[in-house]
């Protein structure tokens, strides 16, 4: 079965220290988006060179 486009949408992460927008992912939002992914997600920062906190950006 494929997976259908709808089911799932393109958002930036940001930085909380910095406030870039690093990354680009796809999520799944049929059926909410996972608490896990509200809180944020540790990743790397380019400009701080050091892994920070990410949070969810839409734009």
């Amino acid at each position: 079965m494929a997976k259908k486009a709808a089911d799932r949408e393109y958002v930036w992460l940001q930085c909380t220290e910095c406030g870039d927008l690093n990354y680009r992912t796809s999520i799944r939002v049929k059926g909410g988006i996972a608490e896990k992914l509200k809180e944020g997600m540790k990743k790397f920062s380019p400009r701080l060179r050091k892994h920070t906190l990410h949070k969810i950006k839409r734009k």
